[in-house]
């Protein structure tokens, strides 16, 4: 009986992290991601994806979470609301996360008005901290997201994966490897309307 439950367990955790994955393709624009927590009270989000809460617009679905940086901080997503953020999800052995670090370097310090973070995933938070190093990013934010619950959140199942989000919360993803020019082509829609 304890089998049949542990089956049964595991089968419930695989659709749901397969129904969380989504299957948006390069450069397919692309709602904020639903907001993944149990709830038993989930207010309705609009197509902006913005929760609507008595008619006004609070923080996307997809900036709920609480991680925390590869230097030990807290990080809260809901302090990125109403800002252009260009979400960068790596992983320390990948060699394509590895080529578009010096253009996500230079997009970081050309781009002011653009907050970058990335998330890296799928290995030890020592093995992110030497890419971090030797790819020179530590200028970013990066988060340490060893249980994928950001890569989820935002409904990201590969690596090197961007995710952009607008200021009212709409979000496009792009596959990588981007370099500086696809890189900025994306950078642009963000602040215009």
């Amino acid at each position: 009986m304890s089998n049949l439950r542990s089956a049964a367990a595991a089968t419930m955790t695989l659709t749901l992290l397969t129904a969380a994955c989504g299957t948006t393709t390069r450069d397919e624009p692309e709602h904020a991601a639903t907001d993944t927590s149990v709830s038993t009270a989930t207010p309705p989000t609009s197509p902006n994806g913005r929760t609507e809460e008595t008619g006004k617009a609070t923080t996307p679905a997809a900036l709920r979470f609480t991680a925390q940086t590869l230097d030990g901080k807290t990080f809260q997503g809901e302090s990125l609301a109403g800002k252009p953020i260009a979400f960068w999800f790596w992983a320390p052995w990948c060699p394509t996360c590895l080529s578009d670090a010096p253009a996500v370097k230079a997009a970081a310090a050309q781009h002011k008005d653009v907050t970058f973070i990335g998330i890296a995933g799928l290995d030890t938070e020592a093995a992110m901290k030497e890419f971090v190093q030797r790819t020179d990013t530590s200028d970013l934010v990066h988060l340490s997201d060893t249980k994928g619950a950001v890569w989820t959140k935002l409904g990201v199942s590969q690596q090197s994966t961007f995710v952009f989000m607008k200021p009212d919360g709409s979000l496009q993803k792009a596959s990588g490897p981007l370099g500086q020019d696809g890189l900025e082509k994306h950078l642009r829609t963000l602040t215009t309307q």
